[in-house]
């Protein structure tokens, strides 16, 4: 393994379409409990199935491989509400989100604190932290400040320079 400062190619260095890219290293998270209290009522509530969530996050960068984490997690049904909720899952991602908490902060903070331009903000998280994130997804975190679903008039983060 080359110590620091010296120069190691990267093997992916010319690959034009994802599916070229390295198969990622698959880590396996549950959240998948047998009973939750409902967040409305408090009521306890059992599992009514429970549903595979893939997330991307930071790679490995000893082996080279992106990582992905595969998050089974619980639905549950409140009978009394008649509501169905899922087991929290924020502590990873936000909701509906293909991305960590990790990955998203490390995108925003290589463009507004580093400066660089959204395709090299994606092609340096690639290179140096295996993750491969589109540059207009990147786009679209700066612009509502870091926060999933934000949106164009959300609320934004003091100091990003954006808004």
């Amino acid at each position: 393994m080359p110590g620091p400062g010296e120069y190691r190619a990267d093997s992916t260095e010319g690959i034009t379409r994802v599916e070229d890219l390295p198969r990622a290293k698959v880590a396996k998270q549950s959240r998948n409990y047998r009973k939750r209290p409902c967040p409305k009522c408090g009521r306890s509530c059992y599992r009514n199935t429970t549903v595979l969530r893939t997330l991307r996050d930071v790679g490995d960068l000893v082996s080279g491989r992106p990582r992905e984490i595969h998050l089974t997690y619980s639905q549950h049904y409140c009978s009394k509400c008649r509501r169905y909720f899922n087991a929290d899952t924020s502590d990873l991602a936000p909701p509906k989100s293909h991305y960590t908490h990790r990955v998203i902060a490390l995108a925003v903070r290589v463009v507004v604190e580093d400066g660089l331009p959204y395709r090299a903000a994606s092609w340096h998280l690639w290179r140096d932290h295996r993750v491969f994130v589109p540059y207009a997804t990147i786009q679209n975190w700066v612009e509502a400040g870091g926060k999933k679903g934000a949106g164009a008039h959300g609320p934004r983060l003091p100091g990003l320079g954006v808004g």
